[in-house]
């Protein structure tokens, strides 16, 4: 089953609804799959989602007390 490794993010399920003649048409479910690739982390090839690859190479940020008190 297509899930992510990290965060557990897997398919779901979505309809469409089609406006047809002023009257909406339901139109048939169809499965939505997150957007999973092979990436490496901390020498272990796994698969994971874009948005955890994009969350693990942003870097954390510094608070510096300054900020803080302001």
């Amino acid at each position: 089953m297509r899930k992510c490794a990290q965060c557990e993010k897997g398919s779901k399920m979505v309809g469409h609804r089609r406006l047809l003649r002023g009257h909406y048409n339901p139109t048939n479910w169809t499965r939505k799959y997150p957007n999973i690739q092979w990436a490496t982390i901390k020498g272990i090839r796994t698969r994971i989602c874009v948005q955890c690859i994009k969350s693990l190479h942003k870097a954390p940020h510094k608070t510096t007390k300054a900020a803080v008190t302001k």
